[in-house]
């Protein structure tokens, strides 16, 4: 089975992110990295069971909480969660069509990528100084402010990119991504997003580092000029172990450009994990 086909095989809100939530630990790292404090308005974009919003106002002092989320069922949970807190509201819509007045925060992590890219677009329109948080990379093409990995602050008006290399510079702190660097920001990565009791670490820590690396190289962005010896023998454990085949991803640097590449860079792309 390739790698897409399994990916494919999972239930589509694993997918796209919509069942997927930061733990709270997470949260509360998010809401730090930006800031959040008295005087700000924090919109959490897909806020699920809403302990974001709750956290944002009872832990940081926010002064509204806005939470957006496209399911009904989270999104009755998330008033359930926050009823009687005052500045709280959540709306049951679509968060690249939601309103966002008045944001100085904004919470934000979509695995899909076209859901990124559309927000990207509307962040574009925020207004300046407004400090926005995501997981793994910042918004597609730009450049972040801060960077605790897998958290990262980019502020407005966003700051687009020159290079992938240039992003991944400023989202890693490495000009190239080898297999230590894959594995170390997978890890962190997976720890910040893991659901409690969570058994599958160390399988979706190796689809992560894989991914991670497998883009970078087709993206130029990988060191050496070849493929080293690590990275073959996890492919290996997920052929024989797991039925899961991913060399045909390895597409080569020419496939995605590179340090001189044109067009908007993406160290997501070049980093970007499949879904927890």
């Amino acid at each position: 089975m390739r790698l897409e086909d399994y990916v494919a095989s999972l239930p589509g809100g694993i997918v796209s992110g919509e069942r997927v939530q930061p733990s709270e630990r997470s949260l509360r790292e998010m809401l730090g990295l930006a800031g959040a404090g008295a005087g700000d308005t924090v919109y959490h974009l897909g806020c699920g069971d809403g302990r974001g919003l709750a956290m944002a106002i009872s832990e940081f002092g926010a002064a509204r909480a806005v939470g957006i989320d496209s399911d009904p069922a989270m999104a009755a949970a998330a008033r359930e969660a926050t009823a009687g807190l005052a500045g709280a509201s959540v709306v049951c819509g679509d968060a690249l069509e939601a309103g966002l007045g008045g944001a100085t925060v904004v919470l934000s992590w979509f695995a899909d990528e076209a859901v990124a890219a559309g927000l990207a677009r509307r962040f574009a329109d925020l207004p300046d100084g407004c400090r926005i948080v995501t997981l793994w990379g910042p918004p597609p093409g730009c450049l972040p402010d801060s960077v605790r990995f897998p958290y990262v602050l980019s502020r407005t008006p966003l700051r687009r990119a020159g290079s992938v290399a240039e992003q991944v510079l400023a989202v890693l702190g490495v000009r190239c991504v080898d297999f230590a660097t894959a594995w170390e920001h997978a890890e962190l990565y997976t720890r910040a997003v893991e659901p409690p009791g969570a058994q599958n670490n160390r399988f979706v820590t190796i689809l992560q580092t894989l991914v991670m690396w497998i883009n970078a190289w087709n993206l130029g962005v990988a060191c050496g000029e070849g493929v080293p010896e690590s990275i073959r023998t996890y492919m290996g454990i997920l052929r024989n172990f797991y039925g899961i085949e991913t060399d045909h991803l390895l597409l080569g640097p020419a496939a995605g450009g590179g340090e001189g590449a044109g067009g908007p860079a993406d160290a997501g792309a070049a980093a970007r994990p499949p879904p927890p």
